[in-house]
Parts: structure tokens; C-alpha cells; sequence
């Protein structure tokens, strides 16, 4: 059975790669990796239905969940773990979940991945319930840990979604929102972590940063959300104000002092020459997006 995925293929591009230069290596590795970004690109209309859920999901006070095992659970667990510094946003908001816990992100524990009860124990332990959103990780499709997961998922009346590299995989199935691009088989065979891995990645980037887009904590393409917690984040916070406020470095610190070192106020305190006070309130009554503040002025 695990034979006939397509992620346990041999690739027929890389046969005698061991006989091959280093150069020439990393040439197959470079063509090989090239169709990967192709693999996800009929796949974004799904993605779109999970950012959209995902969304809504959390302006109503649930959460994102990604749950794997192996390199599936460790690229959950650091794309979840992004999201705090990049958007500000709380550790609850996208939280990742590996089998094994967090000592597997650094040592194997595949073992795990084959208890389905498992799977649905860690995320009890979490505190899942019906306005959360699980997305299940699996290149296979098949992982047992994640497949319970699912399931308690499901039970309590969750939208799920699931990530695989396998067509029609057991995990695609089982979720309501199947995404799977399929990037074929790897340089070495069975290598998961390598083309699979990074269509994952990928797919993880858009779900995160297009639900924080959505969200309104990116104004035009810029991190309006940074916190000046150190000399980098207020230099970055500065040049920002003065990218988004039409201002010049020097004005765009004094903005960012009058504002209690909030970005998105000192943007919107500038753009519409308004107070603090009131780029609060006009930004609480669009949900903190600066373009919605903006446009009503």
C-alpha cells in the first residue's frame, strides 16, 4: 500500500545521483524544486476557502490549529510560531502541534504518528471545540496521529482541512477542505522533508499570511502590526510610518512616540491629521484595518 504513493516513487530524473558531481546533484535538486510552486498553484482556490474560514474562525474568538507528525508536524509548529513576532498576534491564535510533543522537533518520535487516539488526545488537551479550525499535515495522507486528530476534530463539530502530497489521499477524504499539491516524486525516494516538505511550506506561508492580510494586520504590503520592542523593530516600525504616511524618518519617530509606539495608530494619526484618540476610535470601528480607516476618513 505505502508503495504506491506517489511520495514513496523512485524519480526517474534522479537515478544515478550518487554517481553524479556535487554540481550535478544540485542541478537535479534545482529542477526537481522548480515544480514545486507549479504543484500548488491549482490548489490556491482551496487555500482561499481555508484563509476565508480561517478568518472567520478567529473574529469570532477561535483559533488555527495545525497538527502533523515528522517534517509534517515541525513545519505546522514553526509556521504557528511565526505568527507571534511577524504579526503580534497571541501564541493562541495559530498554535502548532507536532506527535510527540515538543521534544520531537528536535528527535525523531515517528512511533507516535501510527496512534490515532493520540492524535485526538493532544488536541483535547488544547482545549479544541467547534469554532476552531484544524488543519491536518501529511504528506502521505495516510498518518494515522493526524487521522484522529481529524476525526475528533469532526466530532465536535470543527471545519477541518487537510495538507497532503498524495492524490486522493485518505486525509483528503476525511476533511472538509482538501489541499493537495502533488510536486511528484522526490530526489531521493521517500524523502518527504525535500519537494513534499516545501510545498507544504509554501501552502503554510499563504494560509498564515493571507489570514493575517485579511485580518488587517498588513497595510498595502507593509507589517503594520511590529512591535518596537528593540533598536531593529523601532527602526522598522519608523521607516514604515514613513513608507505608509508619506513622512520622512525624523517625522515618522515623533509619530510613533505621540502614538504609544503603536504603527497602525501613528499612520493613521498622520494620514488623516488626526489625535491619538481618535485614530483609536476610527480604527476600532474597522476592526484595526488602517485602509478601511482611511477610506472612511
Amino acid at each position: 500500500m505505502l508503495g504506491k504513493l506517489l511520495t514513496e516513487q523512485p524519480n526517474p530524473a534522479s537515478e544515478g545521483i550518487d554517481a553524479l558531481s556535487t554540481e550535478g546533484i544540485l542541478q537535479i535538486f534545482n529542477a526537481e524544486d522548480m515544480k514545486v510552486a507549479a504543484s500548488v498553484t491549482s490548489e490556491i482556490p482551496n487555500i482561499a476557502r481555508l484563509v476565508d474560514v480561517a478568518v472567520a474562525a478567529i473574529k469570532q474568538g477561535g483559533r488555527l490549529f495545525y497538527i502533523g507528525a515528522g517534517t509534517s508536524g515541525r513545519l505546522g509548529v514553526l509556521d504557528a510560531s511565526e505568527c507571534p513576532p511577524t504579526f503580534n498576534v497571541s501564541p493562541e491564535t495559530v498554535q502548532g502541534i507536532i506527535a510527540g510533543g515538543e521534544r520531537a522537533l528536535a528527535h525523531s518520535a515517528e512511533g507516535i504518528e501510527d496512534d490515532p487516539e493520540r492524535g485526538a488526545r493532544d488536541l483535547k488537551d488544547r482545549g479544541f471545540s467547534a469554532k476552531d479550525v484544524l488543519v491536518g499535515i501529511a504528506a502521505s495522507g495516510r498518518t494515522p496521529y493526524v487521522l484522529g486528530a481529524v476525526a475528533a476534530a469532526r466530532r465536535v463539530g470543527a471545519v477541518t482541512a487537510g495538507i497532503s502530497c498524495t492524490p486522493d489521499s485518505e486525509l483528503s477524504r476525511a476533511v472538509e477542505i482538501p489541499i493537495a499539491p502533488l510536486p511528484g516524486p522526490e530526489v531521493v525516494t521517500g524523502s518527504t522533508r525535500l519537494k513534499a516538505g516545501t510545498a507544504t511550506k509554501l501552502v503554510l506561508n499563504m494560509i498564515s499570511t493571507a489570514t493575517m492580510i485579511r485580518l488587517g494586520y498588513v497595510f498595502g504590503n507593509l507589517m503594520v502590526n511590529v512591535q518596537p520592542t528593540n533598536e531593529k523593530l523601532v527602526n522598522r516600525a519608523r521607516r514604515i510610518i514613513a513608507k505608509a504616511a508619506e513622512v520622512d524618518y525624523e517625522q515618522a519617530g515623533a509619530l510613533l512616540e505621540q502614538s504609544g509606539g503603536t504603527v497602525r495608530t501613528a499612520i493613521v494619526m498622520a494620514r488623516l491629521g488626526v489625535s491619538r484618540e481618535e485614530a483609536e476610535k476610527k480604527l476600532a470601528a474597522c476592526g484595526g484595518r488602517v485602509s478601511e480607516a482611511l477610506r472612511r476618513g
